[in-house]
């Protein structure tokens, strides 16, 4: 097969890419939300889709906002600590946060209520240190590089025949610090013994909410909800390998990214009660894709440091490559939700709840921004398609996510309430998924980084209380959620079937890394 010298990348001073798109790994950041809004909804663990009448709820199942007997507005606020995570560019492991602001209006009618209101709630805290350090074997990033140019993989299906290889701005910046031979047309590369690694990651996607639901004769309860969401979303990130064979020498790359667009969608919900004298209540609610127009701008550099002056290693040029740029316009629809939820309470001083959820990941649509057009009133449109490499990447390593949320709370006496929940979310990512460099996409080709986890099921245990007095109320709650995940510094390269390491192969082994956050919200309610 022949190879080209030419390698595609929207990098400066290279061919910019006519099409953009993004990749499975970078897309979970914008599908998973936070339990997170007022402090009585999060000190109940979000089991309120039945139970209702919480701000809340106007984004989960927009129903419960039905339950609403007069005009309410609130306003919260935490503090999110990762206080187990590792020292990072001495970034702060605690941020004060505002989380949470909206009203409703309450309007009686002949047959029950029309509630109708607005609100902000940020429902992705992006806040995260994340450090690992791990030995490697016969494996360096730099090799994966060299494996690919010697392997090529070539985007002929995106730009037929013009055989460009995927080659992301790690591998561009290695091309010119790795000795190259024009004879054998072969990278050298190099293997390390062991890595280490840290990012800081930061920013969020807010949720501007408009809401509209009724209540017909305290029998049944619908709703609707108009959702805007704002994303801002940036990292940094280092990573180093020491040489195998070279004393002193390492090698090293890191990442800026930063990542901002919005994205609109619409849920819809109802709540009935089965039984016209009892209390109890089921709810059931669904979630259209959020639909997100994304942009992308990311800056990587690699470098090579301690190799020797003379000698058998005079090719290698230690110091920084130069910086490699992309900038990448793409799309993101994320899957469907669906929501079963129970609600029942005890007299005046007992509410339950339980809420099931359910939404297929590997379903995400990756869509390629691949021109546009104006319509007969001159306003330009954009038109998009979607990335079906990146999709068959993206369903072999997403799998449907179920989530369960209980909670309860107790009112010993009538001004004071109580509460406890607890959730559980299984994982996003397959156990065997990897971050492929190699998928046939320009997602691939504008990746800045080499890094993944895959992130295991999440658990969360919340405490919450309450004090109302006159029209004003006050609630705290306390969250600690855990979860755990599998880090690897590069995607797997090999050879031979046994996957074992070897000269041929270029294989890592998974660190354990963990994300485990505590958080104080306290909310401040006004009732008219």
């Amino acid at each position: 097969m022949m190879k080209f010298k030419f390698m595609l990348f929207a990098l400066t001073g290279m061919m910019p890419l006519a099409m953009s798109a993004q990749e499975t790994y970078q897309d979970t950041k914008f599908i998973d939300t936070d339990l997170n809004g007022t402090a009585r909804y999060v000190g109940m663990g979000g089991a309120m889709e039945a139970l209702g009448a919480d701000l809340s709820t106007a984004n989960t199942n927009p129903a419960a906002t039905g339950l609403f007997r007069h005009g309410t507005v609130s306003a919260s606020a935490s503090l999110l600590m990762q206080g187990d995570a590792g020292d990072y560019a001495d970034k702060s492991k605690t941020h004060l946060s505002f989380d949470h602001v909206g009203f409703v209006f309450s309007d009686k009618t002949s047959g029950g209520f029309v509630n109708y209101g607005a609100s902000f709630t940020k429902s992705r805290n992006f806040n995260q240190i994340l450090t690992a350090v791990g030995e490697l074997s016969y494996a360096s990033q730099n090799k994966l590089t060299a494996r690919k140019y010697d392997y090529g993989v070539y985007l002929e299906s995106l730009r037929s025949g013009s055989g460009d290889y995927i080659w992301n701005g790690v591998d561009a910046g290695y091309s010119e610090l790795l000795p190259y031979s024009e004879e054998l047309d072969k990278y050298g590369y190099y293997n390390s013994n062991s890595y280490s690694y840290g990012s800081y990651q930061h920013g969020y996607i807010g949720q501007y909410s408009m809401f509209l639901s009724g209540n017909i004769h305290d029998r049944w309860y619908l709703g609707v909800t108009f959702g805007i969401h704002d994303v801002h979303y940036k990292s940094q990130s280092d990573y180093s390998e020491n040489i195998a064979d070279v004393d002193g020498a390492k090698a090293y790359s890191g990442e800026d990214l930063k990542i901002t667009g919005t994205g609109f969608d619409v849920k819809a919900g109802v709540i009935f009660r089965p039984v016209e004298l009892s209390p109890f209540r089921i709810g059931l609610y669904v979630h259209t894709p959020t639909f997100y127009n994304l942009e992308m701008d990311g800056v990587s550099y690699v470098g090579l440091s301690g190799f020797p002056e003379s000698g058998k290693l005079t090719d290698v040029r230690n110091g920084y490559a130069k910086n490699q740029y992309t900038y990448d316009k793409f799309k993101i629809y994320t899957p469907w939700k669906f929501g079963l939820s129970l609600g029942h309470t005890v007299g005046n001083y007992l509410a339950l709840g339980a809420t099931y959820e359910y939404a297929d990941y590997s379903t995400i649509d990756n869509r390629i921004t691949d021109g546009g057009y104006y319509d007969v009133w001159g306003d330009y449109y954009e038109s998009s398609s979607s990335d079906h490499s990146m999709n068959e990447h993206t369903e072999s390593t997403l799998k449907g996510v179920s989530t369960l949320k209980l909670g309860a709370e107790y009112k010993p006496v009538a001004d004071v309430s109580l509460r406890v929940g607890y959730n559980y979310v299984s994982p996003i990512f397959r156990e065997e998924g990897v971050r492929d460099g190699t998928v046939l996409s320009a997602g691939s080709a504008n990746s800045t980084s080499t890094d993944y986890t895959n992130w295991k099921s999440t658990n969360r245990i919340t405490l919450g209380v309450g004090y109302q007095f006159d029209k004003v109320s006050l609630d705290l709650s306390y969250q600690y959620s855990m979860q755990k995940g599998d880090f690897y510094p590069f995607g797997p390269y090999y050879e031979y079937e046994d996957h074992r390491a070897s000269e041929e192969n270029n294989l890592v082994g998974a660190t354990e890394v963990k994300n485990n956050r505590s958080q104080l919200m306290l909310t401040v309610g006004y009732h008219f």
